[in-house]
């Protein structure tokens, strides 16, 4: 086990942001953290990295204390923070250089590492090129080399993917993919559904500041929601005037949002064939699989982007 949390506590002030949670991350797995921004999500991931003290509770991590071993546990650690750091002056090797002395590496060694790293991240061909001038998923591939660049035990990504076009996200979770395969244990904050069950073994779902659950993303959705979803948009006038009180009955349940009215049920279609045979009509219909969403939904009566 390389880290385990009891009763973790993080207060500032009055204000409590991580409230007594219980953890555990095995060696060579993806744990994440699952949560709307303000959930404590990152709170956590900064006790994690020793950079913020812990208020109360137990922490150890590779079994050591984060307020003694400080220095120890950040030089087995990687870490990518939620908004790039990179000095935008500096070329990509550079980049990767400069980091690397801060380890103590040898200059020929951080040269022979920052090589293998920028070919990992594909950017070898960027390598003398500036930093100021590339994509945001160049410099997010960029930062998540600059954090391998000691050879971490664990690697710590705080919402990595944050304000990435699809295309770029996803080459991001493809190098991600590639890291776990090579054991690389990786802790992921995230308030992306998808992401979370691309990269995810086993998360947990957090809301302010608590555990609401707790499992591999297969199992939370088996647990907390029905097998499909009907997303349901009526008429704006229809919604304000209580249509979902006619959907009574159908499905396991159903939840009211802002913009539409989503039906629980393991047979999407057959509660699609109900709702028309109760004479409503809706503007569009679609029927999904479940999602951790829809987990999130169950659990706090909210959504992940409230």
């Amino acid at each position: 086990m390389l880290l385990r949390a009891r009763g973790l506590t993080k207060r500032f002030g009055d204000f409590v942001a991580v409230d007594g949670i219980d953890v555990e991350v095995h060696k060579g797995e993806a744990f994440g953290f699952l949560g709307p921004n303000g959930a404590g999500k990152s709170s956590t991931m900064r006790m994690v990295g020793c950079v913020s003290p812990v208020t109360a509770g137990e922490l150890t991590i590779f079994g050591l204390d984060p307020g003694r071993d400080g220095p120890e546990i950040r030089a087995q650690l990687g870490v990518v923070p939620q908004k790039d750091t990179l000095d935008e002056e500096l070329s990509v090797e550079e980049n990767l250089w400069v980091y690397g002395r801060y380890f103590g590496l040898s200059r020929a060694e951080v040269k022979r590492r920052a090589v293998e790293l920028l070919e990992f991240a594909q950017l070898s061909d960027r390598a003398t090129d500036k930093v100021e001038p590339l994509s945001g998923g160049m410099k997010r591939r960029l930062t998540i080399a600059r954090s391998l660049i000691n050879e971490p035990r664990m690697l710590l990504l705080d919402e990595p993917t944050t304000g990435l076009d699809p295309q770029a996200r996803h080459i991001l979770w493809d190098r991600l993919f590639r890291l776990k395969r090579q054991g690389v244990t990786l802790i992921v904050t995230t308030h992306y559904m998808d992401e979370a069950e691309q990269l995810c073994d086993r998360l947990v779902v957090m809301d302010k500041g608590r555990i609401a659950a707790e499992g591999s993303p297969r199992q939370l959705i088996d647990a907390h929601s029905t097998r499909e979803v009907l997303e349901l948009r009526f008429d704006v006038v229809e919604h304000d005037e209580g249509v979902a009180a006619r959907l009574s009955g159908i499905g396991d349940r159903v939840e009211v949002l802002p913009d539409r009215i989503l039906v629980y049920a393991s047979d999407g279609d057959a509660a699609l064939a109900a709702v028309t045979g109760r004479g409503l009509r809706p503007i569009s219909a679609l029927v999904r699989r479940s999602t951790l969403e829809d987990v999130f939904l169950h659990l706090t009566g909210r959504t992940l982007v409230d």
